[in-house]
C-alpha cells in the first residue's frame, strides 16, 4: 500500500499523472473532491493541508467553519474514471486550534477510533465487515418537483413494461426476453442486461484494491444487482464502499446508463439494502464460533447480538438514515421489520447464514442497512453496539429476541406484543437516537456534536418530505 511523499512520486513517473485529486466525506456520505495540478503536490501540501467551508459538509456551524483536510497517502489510487492522468486520494479531516487536531467528528476518524476502542476492549484485533450492495442499473430517470408538477419516471431495458414498443436499441427491442416484477434472482443472459456492464465494474474495483466476492442479479426486475465484496476492517470497508459507489456510478454513466443505491425506488418492487456481515477474531482465533452454542455461535457473538438488537431501533438513524428507508423496511420484500435473531431467516434483523458452518466462516448479519448510509457512521455504530452487549453480557434469548426460526412477516396479535419492531419512519428512528445514545460516545468514539448534527440533519430531511404532497393523496382525496 502507498504510504510514502516517494512511493507517490513514483506513481506520478509511471502513469505520467498531471493532476491529484482529493476526495472528502460529508455528514450524508456523499464525496466531495478538490483538485490541484500535479505541480503543486509537494511536502508542504501534506503538512499545511488545504482549507475549506465545513458547514457545507454538514459539520459544524457556520461561525467555526474553517477547516482542513491533509490527504492520506495510503489511500492512493490511479483514478480509472478520469480522463485526464489522476491520483485520488481521501483526505483527513481537522480542526483549527492553536495548531491541527483530529476533527472528532470526522466520519473517517469516527471509524479509526472504533476500531481502537474494540481493540483496547481486549474483545477481537481483527474485527471485518462484508456488506453486500444491491442497486438498480436504469437507463432513465427523471423527476420533478414544482409547485404544480411531481413526477418522478423510471425506466429499464429489461423491465417487463418494455416488452412492447421498447425505446431502446435493437439489441434489446422486442427480443422478447425481459425480467418480470420478483424475477431477477440469478437472472442469466439475454435477460441479464447489465451482465457485462457488471464485469467491467467489478474488474475496475479488483484493479483498485476492492477485492469481490461474486456479483449477479438480484431480485427486482427491473434492472437490480448485487455486487458483493470480500471482508475487510471497519474504515478499510468503509473506504471500499466509498470506491465502490465511485466506481460503479461513474462506469454506468460512461455506458449511457444510470445506477440508484436508493432504498426503495420501485412501488411494488424489491428494495436495495446493504446487508452488513460482522465477524471477529482475536489472536488469530474466530470469537464468534462455539460448536456447542445456537447456530454455533459463541457466547460473546450471542452478546454482541442482543447488543444490536437492543440499540437497533436508534441504530437506524445512522444505518437507514433516508425518509426513503423506511419504504423498504416494510413487510414482504425481504427486508426485515422485526427486531430478533434467527438462523437463515431473511425477515430477521440478524440472520446467522446457514451455510457459514467453518468456524473461521461463523458471522452474522445485520440486515436493514441501506446504502443512503455514511459508511463510516454505519459500520461504527454497529460496532459500538455490539460492543456495550459483549461488555454487559446481555443475553438476547432472556431479552426476548428469539432465536425465532419462523416468517417474522406473520405473527400472532400475542407474538406481535412480545417482538418489537423497527422504526416505521425517519422521525421514528431520530427520536429513537436522542433517547439511546450513550453506548455511542462510549470511549470518546462519537462525539455529542455528531449526534446532535446527525438529529439536525435527518429531522430537517424528515420534515422537507412530510409536507410535499404525494400524488397517490390525489387519488385517494382529490373529489372528496
Amino acid at each position: 500500500m502507498t504510504k510514502t511523499f516517494a512511493d507517490i512520486q513514483a506513481l506520478v513517473k509511471k502513469h505520467n499523472i498531471k493532476m491529484f485529486d482529493f476526495k472528502e466525506i460529508d455528514l450524508d456520505g456523499r464525496w466531495h473532491h478538490l483538485s490541484v495540478p500535479v505541480e503543486r503536490f509537494t511536502p508542504e501540501l501534506l503538512e499545511k493541508g488545504i482549507g475549506f467551508d465545513g458547514s457545507s459538509y454538514g459539520f459544524l456551524t457556520v461561525e467555526k467553519s474553517d477547516m482542513v483536510f491533509i490527504p492520506d497517502l495510503s489511500s492512493a489510487f490511479v483514478d480509472p474514471v478520469i480522463e485526464t492522468p489522476t491520483i485520488s486520494m481521501i483526505g483527513d479531516i481537522y480542526r483549527i486550534d492553536e495548531t491541527y487536531t483530529r476533527f472528532e467528528g470526522d466520519p473517517r476518524y469516527v471509524a479509526e477510533k472504533a476500531e481502537r476502542f474494540l481493540k483496547d476492549a481486549k474483545i477481537s484485533d481483527n474485527c471485518l465487515f462484508g456488506p453486500e450492495f444491491e442497486f438498480y442499473v436504469l437507463d432513465n430517470v427523471e423527476y420533478r418537483n414544482e409547485m404544480n408538477h411531481i413526477e418522478v419516471h423510471l425506466d429499464s431495458a429489461q423491465a417487463g413494461w418494455n416488452s412492447i414498443d421498447s425505446p431502446y436499441d435493437d439489441l434489446y427491442r422486442n427480443k422478447g426476453f425481459k425480467v418480470m416484477g420478483h424475477k431477477g434472482y440469478h437472472a442469466d443472459q439475454p435477460q441479464d442486461v447489465s451482465y457485462e456492464l457488471r464485469n467491467q465494474m467489478v474488474r475496475t474495483l479488483e484493479d483498485n484494491g476492492v477485492p469481490v466476492k461474486y456479483h449477479h442479479s438480484e431480485n427486482g426486475g427491473p434492472g437490480q444487482v448485487e455486487i458483493e465484496l470480500n471482508f475487510s476492517t471497519l474504515r478499510e470497508m468503509a473506504d471500499r464502499t466509498q470506491k465502490l459507489k465511485y466506481f460503479v456510478k461513474n462506469i454506468a454513466v460512461k455506458n449511457g446508463k444510470t445506477v440508484t443505491f436508493m432504498p426503495k425506488p420501485f412501488y411494488g418492487e424489491a428494495g436495495n439494502g446493504m446487508h452488513v456481515h460482522l465477524q471477529m477474531f482475536n489472536g488469530g482465533k474466530p470469537v464468534f464460533y462455539d460448536k456447542k452454542g445456537y447456530s454455533n455461535l459463541s457466547p460473546t457473538a450471542l452478546y454482541a447480538i442482543s447488543g444490536i438488537l437492543e440499540h437497533a431501533a436508534a441504530l437506524t438513524a445512522f444505518t437507514c438514515p433516508s425518509t426513503n428507508s423506511y419504504k423498504r423496511l416494510v413487510p414482504g420484500y425481504e427486508a426485515p421489520v422485526t427486531i430478533c435473531f434467527a438462523t437463515a431467516n431473511r425477515s430477521a434483523v440478524i440472520r446467522i447464514p446457514g451455510y457459514a458452518i467453518q468456524p473461521e466462516d461463523k458471522r452474522f448479519e445485520f440486515r436493514p442497512a441501506d446504502a443512503t448510509s455514511n459508511p463510516y457512521l454505519c459500520y461504527s455504530a454497529i460496532v459500538m453496539a455490539a460492543v456495550d452487549g459483549i461488555q454487559k453480557k446481555s443475553d438476547p434469548t432472556k431479552l426476548g429476541f428469539g432465536p425465532y426460526d419462523k416468517n417474522m412477516y406473520y405473527l400472532t396479535e400475542e407474538e406481535k406484543k412480545v417482538v418489537k419492531g423497527l422504526p416505521k419512519s425517519l422521525e421514528e428512528a431520530a427520536d429513537a437516537l436522542e433517547k439511546d445514545h450513550g453506548f455511542l460516545l462510549n470511549g470518546g468514539v462519537f462525539s455529542q456534536g455528531l449526534i446532535d448534527d446527525q438529529l439536525k440533519k435527518i429531522r430537517k430531511d424528515a420534515e422537507e418530505v412530510s409536507i410535499v404532497p404525494h400524488p397517490l393523496e390525489f387519488k385517494k382525496y382529490y373529489d372528496l
